[in-house]
Formats: C-alpha cells, sequence, structure tokens
C-alpha cells in the first residue's frame, strides 16, 4: 500500500507533467504565428489593392479632366510609382477596356466614357515571402477599374 501511495503521491504528478507545458507552448504558438501572418499578408493586399484602386482612379481624373493618353498614362505613372511597381512590368499591367494601355475612349449611352484597368498578378509576383498554407487565402490577381465620363 505504501507503494500505490508513493506512484500518486502530488510530487510525483508533478515530475510527469514537466513537459506538457511546453507543447502546450508549441502548439499555441504555431496557430498565434499562422494568425500573426496571416493578419500582416492581407493586410498588406488590402492595402496594394486600396493604392491600385488610387492608381485607376487618377487615371480615370486626368481623363475626366481632358488629359490625353499621354497625361493618363502619366498620372497612372506617379499614382503606381508611389508604391515602388511600374505599368507593364513585372505583375502590374494598365490597361483600358480590352485594349493595351494607353486606353481608348468608348460611348456609354450618349456620353462618352473612359475605361481605367490597373491590375497585379499577386499570386506569381508577391510583394512578401510566402508563408505555408497562406496563399490559399489570398487573391491570385488584384483588379481596380475605373471609367469616368469625358463628354
Amino acid at each position: 500500500m505504501s507503494v500505490a501511495l508513493e506512484i500518486n503521491s502530488p510530487t510525483r504528478r508533478r515530475q510527469d507533467q514537466r513537459g506538457a507545458a511546453l507543447v502546450e507552448f508549441a502548439i499555441a504558438s504555431m496557430v498565434l504565428l499562422v494568425l500573426l501572418f496571416g493578419i500582416i499578408e492581407y493586410g498588406y493586399v488590402l492595402s496594394f489593392k486600396q493604392g491600385l484602386t488610387q492608381a485607376a482612379a487618377e487615371g480615370a481624373r486626368a481623363a475626366a479632366v481632358g488629359g490625353d493618353d499621354t497625361a493618363i498614362t502619366n498620372a497612372v505613372k506617379q499614382a503606381v510609382g508611389a508604391f515602388n511597381q511600374t505599368c507593364n512590368v513585372g505583375g502590374l499591367t494598365c490597361k483600358s477596356d480590352t485594349v493595351a494601355w494607353p486606353g481608348i475612349a468608348y460611348t456609354c449611352g450618349t456620353h462618352t466614357c473612359r475605361t481605367i484597368e490597373v491590375s497585379y498578378d499577386w499570386k506569381n509576383y508577391p510583394l512578401l515571402p510566402k508563408f505555408p498554407g497562406l496563399g490559399l487565402l489570398l487573391p491570385a490577381t488584384l483588379k481596380s477599374k475605373s471609367v469616368t465620363q469625358v463628354s
């Protein structure tokens, strides 16, 4: 009977559970790291998408005030240059409607409108290092489109 008391004593139980905290920490830290890197990468993608939207809006704004193709191209180039990118280099594509950049004017209703589209191939040209598993949740291509009436 004294042997049974020795095996179930509080001192014996504490010694058996010494590594449990380390295992629990390892599991919990992996979950927290995946969440942390997921939040960082998603935030960066969202910020980059906002930059693409701003670039398309700048091109449309230049077209709306009567700018020619050069003025529109310069407006978009300046906007994408703010985040160290260049149109039609790497994964960034700047175009209007279905015709390669610079864009074309087309009729929308009784008015002439212009469409500026800026897209980025995130899957093949990621701006952040890839973290295992996070690529499944992010979009392959980021696109922004802006339409403006020019007359």
